[in-house]
């Protein structure tokens, strides 16, 4: 056996992180959620200054941790949040400029499909959230 490491085939694309039918299996929501849970805030502590759709990305994230949100919704909306966590994605976000453009891509077709579930109290509390942290 190689000593190379294969290419991955369960790669996830940013079409699949939002794709309702990869999305919303229970097993894949199971694991998005862990993903989200562990990585969530520490990444948006390390990236939050440097990305300009950090305050979209926390009202998402608010929104999927609320219990009046639709579980189809929730689903795929932590799909995004998981995608955005993965330390590896279609383009690595250490790439300086263009690192998180695929990472931007997913939460606006997020928002754009799922607008009615992300309410002005989770743009709020993702607005009070980033002050704290930018404070801290």
């Amino acid at each position: 056996m190689s000593s190379k490491a294969k290419p991955s085939n369960d790669t996830i694309t940013p079409e699949d992180a939002i794709d309702p039918s990869k999305a919303l299996v229970p097993s894949v929501m199971r694991v998005n959620e862990m993903r989200v849970n562990t990585a969530f805030w520490p990444k948006i502590g390390r990236v939050a200054a440097r990305i300009p759709f950090a305050k979209q990305v926390v009202s998402v994230y608010f929104a999927a941790r609320d219990p009046e949100t639709p579980m189809a919704a929730k689903g795929i909306m932590m799909g995004a949040l998981a995608y955005f966590v993965m330390p590896f994605d279609a383009i690595p976000d250490v790439l300086a400029g263009i690192g998180f453009t695929d990472d931007a891509a997913v939460i606006t077709a997020v928002i754009a499909t799922l607008s009615a579930n992300i309410r002005k109290r989770h743009q709020d509390a993702a607005q009070k959230t980033l002050e704290r942290l930018r404070d801290a």
